[in-house]
C-alpha cells in the first residue's frame, strides 16, 4: 500500500512540473508576441514622426523658393542671382539646410539639424530635419491630367530651347493586368479627313465600341510663345517667313496590342500642321508601345518649335505648352531640347525638394517636385473648359428688367 501511493504522488508531481513548463511557455510566448507588437508600433509611430519631420523641411523649402521667386520678379538680375546661389546653396561646401539660410536662424543651421518644435516653441518629440536641399532646375516636367484634364507648362529654361519630347500614358493608367495597352491596328490615318470606323474608331465616340478604357490618351498639345515683344493678332496666324506665335496639334495613338517593341520617337513640327486654323484635316498618328510591362511611357513625340513672329530676340522666347489629355487620364513627362539635341533644364517650373526628417534614431526621406507659379504673371487654364453641351443666352436691350432672361436654351 505504501509503494502505490508513492507512484501516485510522483504522477501528481510530474503533472505539476508539465503543466508549469506549459503555462510558462505560453506565458513567455504572448509576452514576445506584446513586445514584438509594442516595437512595431513604437516604430511606426516614430516612422511617421519622421515622416512628418520631413514634411515641415519641405514646406520650409518652399518659402526659401517664395522668396527667391519674388526676389527675381522685381528684374534686379544682381539680386536674383544671388537669391539663386543662396537656394541652391551653390557656393557652401556642405548643401545640407544651406538654402534655407534666409529663413532659418543660422544658430540652428550651425547645429547640422533644425528641430521640430510644437505651438509653445520646444522640441519635446525629439524630432528634426536633417537634412533639405533645393534645385531649381530640374531636367523634365512630370504630371497627371485627368481624362480630358488639362496643364499649362511654362517652357523656362536658361538654355535656348527648340523642341520638346513628350511622353504619356503609363502603368499607373492601365487596368490590364499584363499592362498590354489597347491600341489601334497599324496602319495610317487617312489625310483630308478624320478616321473611319472601318479603319479607326471615331474621335468622339466613347461607347464600348469606340475609345477603350485602357487605350492611351489623345493628346492635344498646344503652343503659344512670343519673342521679345508681340500684338495680339500674333496669336491668329503665321506671316510670310513661317513664323507663328499658336499652333494646335492633335496627336493620335496607333499600333499593336501587345506589342513589345521599342519606343518609336515620331518627331512633328508644331508650325507644320496648326489644327486651329483649319476646318477639316487629321489627327498625327504616333506609334506607341504596346506593352509597358517594363516601365516607361507608351508614347512618345519630340515636337519642334517654330520661330516667334518677329524672331526670338535678345531676352529669348517666352512660351508655353498646354496639354489635354483626351477621353482618358494620363501620366505625362515633358523634357526640352536645344538645337544641337543636348538637354535644356526647366528653370525655377518645377523645383525638386529633397528633404531628410528625424525622429529619435528613426530617419524617412522625402523628395518631391512643387510648382513654381509666377504670381506676377497669372494665367487661366481655360476661358471655358466643359465636358458637355454649352448654351448662351444672349440680350441686347436698354431696359433693366430685361437684364434677367428667363428664356430656356437648348443646344
Amino acid at each position: 500500500m505504501g509503494i502505490q501511493q508513492k507512484e501516485r504522488g510522483a504522477v501528481s508531481l510530474f503533472i505539476v512540473i508539465f503543466a508549469a513548463l506549459l503555462i510558462t511557455v505560453v506565458t513567455v510566448g504572448f509576452i514576445r508576441l506584446m513586445l514584438a507588437d509594442q516595437q512595431q508600433a513604437s516604430n511606426n509611430d516614430l516612422s511617421q514622426s519622421a515622416y512628418d519631420a520631413a514634411q515641415a523641411g519641405i514646406e520650409d523649402a518652399k518659402r526659401a523658393l517664395l522668396r527667391y521667386q519674388n526676389i527675381c520678379s522685381t528684374g534686379d538680375s544682381v539680386a536674383c542671382a544671388t537669391a539663386y546661389n543662396e537656394v541652391t546653396a551653390a557656393t557652401s561646401s556642405n548643401k545640407c539646410n544651406q538654402g534655407l539660410v534666409r529663413i532659418i536662424s543660422p544658430s540652428l543651421l550651425a547645429a547640422n539639424e533644425v528641430p521640430v518644435v510644437n505651438e509653445a516653441g520646444t522640441a519635446a518629440l525629439s524630432q528634426a530635419y536633417t537634412c533639405v536641399t533645393i534645385e531649381p532646375e530640374t531636367p523634365d516636367y512630370l504630371g497627371n491630367l485627368p481624362a480630358n484634364g488639362t496643364k499649362i507648362i511654362p517652357l523656362k529654361s536658361k538654355s535656348a530651347v527648340d523642341s520638346i519630347v513628350l511622353e504619356w500614358y503609363s502603368k499607373v493608367n492601365i487596368s490590364n493586368t499584363n499592362l498590354n495597352v489597347t491600341l489601334l491596328p497599324n496602319g495610317s490615318i487617312p489625310l483630308g479627313g478624320l478616321p473611319t470606323p472601318t479603319q479607326y474608331p471615331p474621335l468622339y465616340d466613347q461607347t464600348a465600341n469606340g475609345w477603350g478604357p485602357d487605350r492611351p490618351s489623345l493628346m492635344r498639345t498646344q503652343l503659344m510663345q512670343f519673342g521679345s515683344n508681340f500684338k495680339l493678332v500674333d496669336f491668329d496666324d503665321t506671316n510670310a517667313a513661317g513664323e507663328s506665335n499658336a499652333n494646335t496639334l492633335f496627336l493620335y495613338p496607333t499600333g499593336t496590342t501587345g506589342s513589345t517593341n521599342a519606343v518609336t520617337n515620331d518627331t512633328f513640327s508644331l508650325s507644320a500642321k496648326d489644327d486651329r486654323l483649319t476646318g477639316v484635316g487629321a489627327p498625327l498618328p504616333v506609334a506607341c508601345r504596346g506593352s509597358i510591362g517594363t516601365g516607361g511611357y507608351a508614347c512618345t513625340v519630340t515636337l519642334t518649335l517654330p520661330t516667334p513672329i518677329g524672331g526670338v530676340g535678345a531676352n529669348g522666347r517666352t512660351a508655353y505648352l498646354r496639354l489635354s489629355a483626351l477621353y482618358n487620364a494620363s501620366a505625362f513627362r515633358v523634357t526640352m531640347k536645344t538645337a544641337s539635341g543636348a538637354e535644356a533644364k526647366f528653370n525655377a517650373v518645377q523645383p525638386e525638394i529633397d528633404s531628410t526628417g528625424r525622429a529619435n534614431d528613426l530617419f524617412r526621406r522625402v523628395r518631391t517636385r512643387v510648382e513654381l507659379i509666377d504670381t506676377n504673371f497669372a494665367y487661366p487654364e481655360a476661358a471655358v473648359d466643359i465636358t458637355g453641351s454649352l448654351c448662351k443666352n444672349f440680350t441686347v436691350t436698354d431696359k433693366a428688367t430685361e437684364y434677367t432672361n428667363t428664356a430656356t436654351c437648348t443646344p
